[in-house]
């Protein structure tokens, strides 16, 4: 049976605040890299549990939002690696998005996005997206600065390989 510890009561985050300040940052982001509404609704949920929980052992090395979006990365990977997951289908009709502004009139990109290796997709989502700098987003996925600077530049790479002739004028 799980152990759950229990929050010191003198230390408590202002949940309010930070789904507030969070909230539709963090529901973005998961959607991006879920690709469904309900579990990115299910995953920030989650993640403001743990949120609560751990907030204790949050030791503010890195930024409150950085160290929020690590916990919901984290949170996404684990629902990515349910076997259920694998099965389900994504939607590829754009306007069916929950974000969708009708600004938005090739979705090429996104889907080329969708199709990036996990390690890719995360720092060009966390770089372009969610507009954090390399420092954050190498404090948020616990790898090193350069990593990520490899990461983006890779993720370029490949990019511009599927879309060359359609965004790419190489």
């Amino acid at each position: 049976m799980k152990q759950f510890s229990v929050p010191d009561h003198d230390n408590l985050p202002d949940m309010q605040r930070l789904i507030s300040d969070y909230g539709n940052h963090l529901l973005r982001m998961c959607y991006l890299y879920l690709h469904d509404l309900q579990l990115a609704e299910d995953a920030v949920q989650e993640t403001y549990i743990k949120v609560y929980q751990n907030w204790s052992k949050f030791k503010r090395a890195c930024s409150e939002k950085t160290w929020i979006t690590s916990i919901a990365m984290n949170v996404c990977k684990s629902y990515l690696r349910g076997s259920w997951y694998r099965n389900l289908m994504l939607s590829s009709d754009l306007e069916q998005e929950p974000f969708y502004d009708g600004k938005i009139k090739d979705d090429t990109v996104l889907h080329e996005i969708g199709k990036l290796k996990p390690k890719y997709r995360e720092v060009i989502l966390l770089f372009y997206y969610q507009e954090m700098r390399i420092k954050d987003i190498a404090s948020a996925l616990k790898i090193t600065e350069s990593a990520v600077t490899v990461r983006l530049s890779r993720a370029r790479k490949q990019l511009e390989k599927t879309l060359k002739g359609w965004y790419f004028n190489v």
